[in-house]
């Protein structure tokens, strides 16, 4: 692997709590230590944050995704701020995963549009550049009134697939909204492509219609840009093997697996469940089929791009 280390000494990487070992990853990859920050709760709950290392005039990367509960985003907004009222010279905020991110527009009467405020409140706290994993929708780029860097964890799974040497593979898209993604991954895995017409009776229940597509004694592969509770997941393993696949497997950036999203998967005849470290699982979501791939390489090229105004166009390759 090449060597990341930097030899400027003007970047100071911090972290939440959100998830620190994957930003004790990053630092890894770049060469230097996590900056030391005090970050506790108050009685009351109120969250306090002290950067406790010179950053004036610093390149300052806050690796903290935004995942529920909230008080993650509040730890990175005041991060934010303590960093650019500590004289930083420049402010990103990497956030392997944009919360709020599938409340991107007024779909109904009086609801917020949520994506778009988050973007608001990190550019107003002092950001001067976001680098994420995935967003939902690519559209959310345009929520920001900053320069947003937008990586794909594709590439990490590309490679975990061509080591699995799939037999006729397919790529499946889990409905018609990821069938661009899916198309993507079919090119780089010379495989075809199959794509589930499913419907939304209510919010997280998803029933699968028809399935667009050969997957008959084919191996199947199910791409999505993350994974809540699993309904879509789970409908769309028992429907390929019901049509008659050969083993199925799905991927996807973002392992939220909320609620009964463990115990669904583990009811299917899925053969792997592969996930990146955006997000930081507890043991109690683990699961023997489940495997999690690391973005913290990724992460740490574009950071140390960004650092030295070399462009960052290379990773979407």
């Amino acid at each position: 692997m090449a060597d990341l280390s930097l030899t400027r000494t003007e970047m100071l990487l911090l972290s939440g709590t959100a998830n620190r070992p994957l930003a004790e990853e990053i630092a890894g990859f770049l060469g230097q230590p996590l900056c030391e920050v005090t970050l506790r709760r108050f009685a009351d709950g109120e969250i306090f944050v002290r950067i406790d290392e010179n950053a004036r005039g610093r390149d300052v990367f806050i690796v903290q995704p935004t995942n529920p509960p909230a008080e993650n985003l509040v730890e990175l907004l005041l991060l934010i701020d303590a960093a650019k009222r500590a004289s930083a010279a420049r402010v990103s905020a990497v956030v392997p995963y944009f919360g709020y991110a599938r409340q991107d527009r007024k779909d109904q009467p009086r609801v917020a549009i949520s994506a778009k405020l988050m973007a608001n409140l990190i550019t107003t706290a002092g950001a001067e550049r976001v680098l994420g994993i995935d967003f939902h929708q690519h559209q959310l780029q345009g929520f920001f009134d900053i320069p947003v860097d937008h990586l794909y964890a594709s590439p990490v799974f590309v490679q975990h697939y061509r080591q699995k040497a799939l037999r006729d593979p397919v790529v499946v898209a889990p409905d018609v909204g990821s069938a661009k993604m899916a198309r993507g991954y079919a090119k780089r895995l010379d495989a075809s492509l199959a794509i589930i017409d499913k419907r939304r009776p209510s919010a997280n229940i998803a029933e699968v219609v028809n399935v667009v597509g050969e997957v008959g004694e084919r191996d199947c592969l199910i791409v999505d840009d993350m994974i809540d509770t699993a309904g879509t997941m789970a409908e769309a393993v028992l429907a390929l093997k019901k049509l008659g696949a050969r083993d199925v497997y799905c991927c996807a950036s973002h392992a939220l697996l909320s609620g009964p999203a463990v115990d669904r998967l583990m009811a299917t005849p899925v053969k792997e469940v592969a996930v990146t470290n955006t997000i930081c699982l507890p043991e109690a979501k683990r699961f023997d089929r489940l495997t999690i791939l690391s973005v913290a390489p990724l992460l740490a090229k574009a950071m140390r791009y960004t650092h030295s105004d070399q462009s960052v166009s290379s990773l979407f390759d």
